[in-house]
């Protein structure tokens, strides 16, 4: 893995949608990106017309206190997103960790990152996190303390995108395990893509039970479930 991120650092820098040379994202791409100025739920950050808290938050209120996302996850950043996780293209990951940057810099500054875990075969097969890895392009630059190993999961699950949403709670149930005490630390949960927010709701049940204080969820994109 050392010798891909080399190689690929040492490329004159590109924007990774338009390929035009400069920064890794343009300005008119970035202008572009799906639904920066899009209301959202303040808890969950779904779509919403008004920005209110919408009816599944309202339903089933989660663990978590709030997500930021920074993009809706639609033409072009799934395509990134896609292309770092199943390609393998670690140069993608600071210019996705900056677009978070932008979206959480005035967000209450947390104890730590804690980055969504993977299942161990899952990291076997794709050889690495990419959300360990937009947490510690964020931890670097921030001057925010990960704190990688603090959770594991523990069970392998089908894929949520794949379940329709009332079996979602059901499949992840369990899957998650954490050892560490975090007696009041403020965490954010790291992440490339949430979907229902199952699995952040699910992560944050084990973290608040291990002493957290608050759980928030820092994703890239959020999809319009």
């Amino acid at each position: 893995m050392l010798r891909r991120w080399m190689q690929q650092w040492a490329l004159p820098q590109h924007c990774v949608l338009c390929g035009e040379p400069g920064a890794s994202l343009c300005e008119p791409c970035h202008e572009d990106l799906p639904g920066l100025r899009s209301p959202r739920c303040p808890t969950c950050a779904a779509s919403s017309v008004r920005a209110e808290r919408c009816g599944q938050c309202l339903t089933h209120p989660p663990r978590f206190a709030k997500v930021s996302a920074a993009v809706s996850y639609g033409f072009p950043i799934d395509a990134v997103i896609r292309r770092l996780k199943y390609a393998g293209d670690l140069s993608l990951i600071d210019p996705l960790a900056s677009l978070l940057i932008e979206c959480v810099r005035d967000e209450m500054r947390p104890s730590c990152l804690v980055p969504m875990p993977l299942s161990a075969q899952r990291l076997r097969e794709r050889g690495f996190n990419q959300s360990h890895e937009i947490a510690r392009s964020l931890a670097r630059r921030l001057n925010i303390p990960i704190a990688a190993s603090a959770c594991r999961r523990i069970r392998d699950t089908p894929p949520q995108a794949a379940l329709p949403l009332t079996e979602r709670r059901a499949n992840i149930r369990g899957a998650f395990e954490c050892s560490s005490s975090l007696d009041g630390a403020r965490i954010a949960v790291v992440d490339d893509v949430l979907t229902s927010g199952a699995t952040l709701n699910e992560l944050a049940r084990v973290l608040l039970r291990a002493g957290a204080a608050e759980v928030t969820g820092w994703v890239v994109a959020r999809t319009e479930r």
